[in-house]
């Protein structure tokens, strides 16, 4: 079933969670279901997005299997080289299949296992994230997943709705996450576009955060952080720098953005990671391989905003956006 129609489902309402996990299962024909599955979950860190995915995925399977399914979820406290130690460990325990939720998890997971089935979440490009060229939407080996990618020309636009008077843009990301560059470029095209220079500012790791954050600031009238995981585990300390420097942000999803933004055009991190769990279960029991299952994406974003933060550096917000809880 492809996946338009089943976020539109999931999105929909509550109430439509039911009819659609009865559409999503395939005919029992070549099923592998059994008395117990074993799910490792790798997380590169904990932050709002990311464990919101993770809860989707976990709730989705549960709800498919009930007490045949068991997770060891395992959490990587932002360290890329963790997450190979604590892949190995799934792949030495002989998992059933590994959830991997953030690039840096998708990546250990894959240079881990070729067999093991994995899936992957809360990652933006697959193809830039796994090195394949001309990716098509399948990946051809023994992964697939979800993306949390959101429209970025739409989010660029946000600069010039809500910071019209805005002429130099700063985009602030972490180096090292091959999925942020690719939204700052992406981005970076779209707001020069519109007219505004466009300075990309970067660090290696949160020791250099403060530092280039007090340099942005000082150097530009608004800022975009795109779902960048390192700027999301130290959106308060970007927050404590840009807001009494009176400088916006426009974040890349709603957990920075109710940590340092302004607004932001946001995909449901729940929701892709329950529909991440329902492509398990078409794994495990109907015997689907992941090298064949296309990546699936959420398509209905959400206009969001911090009322606080607009109302403190006197940003007017249009009727469309909704403000964060």
């Amino acid at each position: 079933m492809k996946f338009r129609r089943l976020m539109a489902a999931v999105l929909s309402c509550a109430v439509a969670a039911t009819s659609l996990l009865a559409v999503t299962a395939c005919s029992d024909s070549g099923s592998k279901d059994k008395d117990s599955y074993k799910i490792g979950i790798c997380q590169l860190v904990q932050h709002p997005a990311l464990d919101a995915a993770t809860d989707g995925f976990k709730k989705a399977l549960t709800e498919k299997l009930g007490d045949k399914v068991t997770f060891d979820e395992q959490n990587a406290s932002g360290d890329s080289a963790t997450c190979t130690t604590i892949v190995n460990q799934f792949v030495s325990s002989n998992v059933d299949l590994i959830m991997a939720n953030a690039t840096p998890a998708v990546q250990a997971a894959v240079a881990g296992t070729a067999t093991i089935p994995i899936l992957g979440t809360s990652v933006t490009e697959y193809g830039v994230a796994l090195g394949i060229d001309n990716f098509s939407g399948k990946t051809g080996v023994n992964v697939s997943g979800t993306s949390d990618l959101a429209p970025l020309d739409k989010q660029a636009a946000m600069v010039k709705e809500l910071v019209p008077a805005a002429k130099n843009a700063g985009i602030l990301y972490c180096s090292n996450e091959a999925n942020s560059k690719y939204q700052a470029e992406v981005v970076n095209k779209e707001l020069t576009k519109l007219g505004l220079t466009v300075t990309e500012y970067t660090f290696a790791d949160s020791n250099d955060i403060a530092q280039v954050v007090t340099k942005a600031c000082e150097e530009v009238d608004v800022l975009y952080v795109p779902t960048d995981n390192k700027c999301a585990d130290n959106a308060e300390l970007i927050n404590n720098i840009a807001e009494p420097a009176g400088i916006p942000i426009i974040a890349g999803e709603e957990g920075i953005c109710k940590g340092c933004g302004i607004a932001t055009l946001s995909i449901s991190y729940e929701n892709i990671g329950y529909a991440t769990g329902l492509m398990a279960y078409d794994i495990l029991v109907n015997g689907k391989n992941p090298a064949d299952m296309e990546i699936q994406y959420d398509d209905a974003p959400v206009y969001k905003y911090d009322a606080a933060r607009c109302e403190k550096l006197s940003i007017e917000v249009p009727e469309n956006y909704e403000a964060i809880a």
